[in-house]
């Protein structure tokens, strides 16, 4: 979670001594600094190295790669150095933008397709959109590339003008097309629309400066006050910036409440609380989690859930705690320290304990028990121990082994790229049929894979969902495709059945009718 991003201070003092002379010191005078005597014995260690080592010293590369590296690796996963470039990238992150061509692209070995384009990117000022396949780059054909070579060359592109070789879709010839990289812009929101009975969905990637406003106008193009609930997904949110959590958080509850505490060794603790402003939203909310929603996104789950604002769906998060702060350093690199952990409005730790690192134990010193209970504003139990336990638990879809290799080699993708070439264009009302399995079937023949029957037949709903995604997502662009994918979830149909229940489910025990239970939804 990065609360935001402080001016330029100097480096280090531990690193800057490592680069001056020894400091003079009289005959049996010795430091009393402890910091000063560990930095003198690595001088002196260094300097022994530097003198007798048999190929000359690469300094950045010891200093910052090794040293540095490994000494942030030992006291969490979540401190790290940042050398100029990914510091840039991080601010960028930050800002919500990054340097490229404003395309989302699939990629599978030898083969390019873009999937959308971002409006007033490069990419969309020249005429580039779902489908269009990329078959060269500055001259170079990617038919010829491995996946590895393929994708570490479209990272090299996005940096410096390239002149890309298209071929649209249902044609065969390619045309060249000139890009000049820009600052584009970066969504936190990226699904957005509407389920029947006026109930919104929305999914944020992130919290980043701008979501807060981002999702305020998702909520007011789908209808604003007229919306009837909002389904909230938070799967695969792996944070970000706390401020924007908080601010998002204040879209929802009552003026003044508190969102959650930070506390750590070197700052005193300090209290986030929603906006003095009344909340813009009143509609009932359920918010859809899993074990890749993490830091900021679990601040935003564990306020809805305390304050009894929203239903919390689908599995346990994944236990993220802690605050790192973002400080630039000279020659434009930059450090992310943890400098504290936050704890929600019932003053549970979300954070799960890390063994062989600082964060094994919580703030106190203390073992962290999942066997702790807070409770609610209305009195609902909720645990501690590590991330956020769900109301309303749900298990995920499970694949087979022969879904996950075709997801992996990218067949129903490449299927999908191939029907178009071969039927043009499909309308909106597109649904695979059986003549579409049949082709299907014969496509994974073609390519000699194999074809188990007992698979074929009990698969056959979701390869036809994919299927159906991925023609969209070539034919109409990706939110089209989005939107088909999510219609057809099974943790998202299950999520908008808890509607009809929220006020039962949110309700204080005492107050729930004895015939309302909280389920566990199998899939």
């Amino acid at each position: 979670m990065i609360p935001r991003i402080f001016p330029t201070c100097s480096i280090l003092v531990c690193v800057a001594m490592l680069l001056l002379p020894l400091p003079i010191l009289s005959q049996g005078e010795a430091p009393d600094d402890e910091v000063t005597q560990e930095s003198l014995r690595f001088t002196q260690i260094y300097g022994t190295v530097e003198k007798n080592l048999a190929d000359p010293v690469d300094t950045d590369r010891a200093i910052f790669d090794g040293a540095i590296r490994h000494m942030l690796s030992t006291l969490d996963p979540f401190s790290a150095f940042f050398d100029r470039d990914q510091f840039e990238m991080l601010q960028q992150q930050a800002r919500g933008e990054a340097l490229g061509f404003g395309s989302i692209l699939y990629v599978t070995e030898g083969k390019v397709v873009v999937l959308q384009t971002a409006e007033g990117s490069p990419s969309w000022r020249a005429g580039l959109g779902p489908g269009d396949e990329l078959v060269s780059i500055d001259g170079q054909r990617l038919d010829r590339l491995d996946f590895r070579s393929l994708v570490q060359l479209l990272q090299r592109s996005r940096s410096h003008p390239v002149r890309l070789g298209v071929v649209p879709p249902g044609r065969v010839v390619p045309r060249d097309v000139d890009l000049r990289p820009a600052e584009v812009a970066l969504p936190t929101v990226d699904r957005a629309f509407s389920f029947p009975e006026d109930i919104a969905y929305i999914h944020l990637t992130a919290f980043e400066e701008k979501t807060a406003q981002e999702l305020k106008d998702a909520l007011s193009h789908l209808g604003g006050s007229k919306i009837k609930g909002l389904l909230l997904d938070l799967r695969g949110n792996h944070g970000g910036m706390v401020d924007s959590a908080v601010a998002v958080a204040s879209l929802f509850l009552k003026p003044n409440l508190l969102v959650l505490t930070t506390r750590g060794r070197s700052a005193p603790d300090r209290e986030y609380r929603s906006s003095s402003l009344p909340a813009h939203f009143d509609f009932p909310l359920v918010v859809l989690v899993n074990g890749d929603t993490a830091s900021a996104a679990e601040v935003l789950a564990a306020a809805l859930q305390e304050h009894d604002r929203a239903v919390i769906a689908g599995e346990p998060t994944f236990g993220k705690g802690v605050v790192q702060s973002v400080m630039g350093l000279s020659e434009h690199t930059g450090l992310a320290l943890t400098v504290a952990q936050y704890f929600t409005p019932s003053g549970r730790s979300i954070q799960r304990p890390l063994a062989g690192t600082a964060l094994a134990l919580d703030s106190a010193g203390r073992d962290p028990s999942p066997n702790l209970t807070f409770h609610t504003d209305n009195g609902r139990p909720v645990t501690a121990g590590g991330g956020i336990t769900p109301d309303v638990p749900m298990r995920p879809p499970t694949r087979d082994p022969w879904i996950a290799f075709l997801n992996e080699r990218g067949v129903i993708t490449n299927f999908a790229s191939t029907y178009l070439t071969l039927h043009g264009k499909v309308d909106r009302s597109f649904e695979p049929d059986e003549k579409v399995m049949t082709g299907f079937r014969d496509f994974l023949e073609r390519g000699q894979i194999r074809v188990p029957d007992e698979y074929w037949k009990q698969d056959q709903d979701y390869l036809k969902l994919r299927i159906k995604t991925e023609i969209f997502n070539l034919a109409f662009g990706l939110t089209a495709g989005d939107e088909v994918e999510v219609r057809g979830d099974p943790q998202v149909r299950d999520a908008l059945k808890l509607f009809a229940r929220v006020a039962q489910l949110l309700a204080p025990s005492s107050q729930r009718p004895a015939n309302i239970h909280v389920k566990r939804i199998a899939m």
